[in-house]
């Protein structure tokens, strides 16, 4: 037997259906917001995206042509990418920063490198001259620059600029999927030898 409702019991669940509304309307919402944001950050992203697998790119250094699986330790690669050790007063002195950045690297399992598009012989002359503790990679001509989709596209074409990357540090496994990417706001600041401790013993 179908019994009809009452108008009470009706009335009743109508405050609910209305909350039950209000709710689906402001999850909508949070997640069109959320929609909007991710999409704003992958617009404005530098560098490769954290998850994904690196991009397969060789660099040169002492022994020749490598790539960052080859260079990783127990747990993957720290890739420094920088401006130049030529001509950058900043990247110079990141470079120094980070010696003391790279044994306490190498016991969390991870290898530190530098990379940037300077000449082999200019990045070999920088690490003796400093007694880098750790090797630099050139990547003449931008090539894993551009893959990683760090290339500073603000620089005159055909400039003694061209192809420099906007610094950052990119944690590599040793599987080589992307495990961290660190920036800081604008090319004279880069991350802390801390921090970027803090984020290796973290991985």
């Amino acid at each position: 037997m179908i019994r009809s409702a009452s108008l009470a019991s009706i009335l009743a669940l109508l405050p609910a259906a209305a909350g039950a509304q209000e709710a689906t309307d402001a999850t909508l919402n949070a997640k069109a917001t959320q929609a909007e944001q991710a999409a704003m950050a992958e617009e404005m992203r530098v560098g490769p995206v954290v998850g994904q697998p690196a991009p397969v790119v060789s660099v040169i250094g002492p022994g020749g042509a490598v790539s960052f699986t080859d260079l990783a330790g127990e747990k993957g690669t720290v890739v420094a990418f920088f401006r130049s050790a030529d001509w950058c007063p900043y990247c110079k002195k990141q470079l120094i920063d980070l010696k003391e950045a790279a044994a306490p690297l190498a016991a969390e399992g991870w290898t530190l490198v530098g990379v940037s598009y300077d000449s082999p012989e200019t990045l070999a002359d920088f690490k003796s001259a400093k007694e880098l503790p750790y090797t630099l990679y050139s990547d003449t001509g931008s090539a894993a620059i551009d893959a990683f989709d760090l290339r500073n596209p603000d620089v005159p074409a055909g400039s003694r600029y061209d192809g420099i990357p906007h610094p950052a540090i990119i944690f590599i496994a040793a599987d080589g999927t992307v495990k961290a990417v660190m920036r800081e706001e604008g090319y004279k600041n880069r991350p802390a030898v801390e921090a970027i401790l803090e984020m290796a013993a973290a991985l």
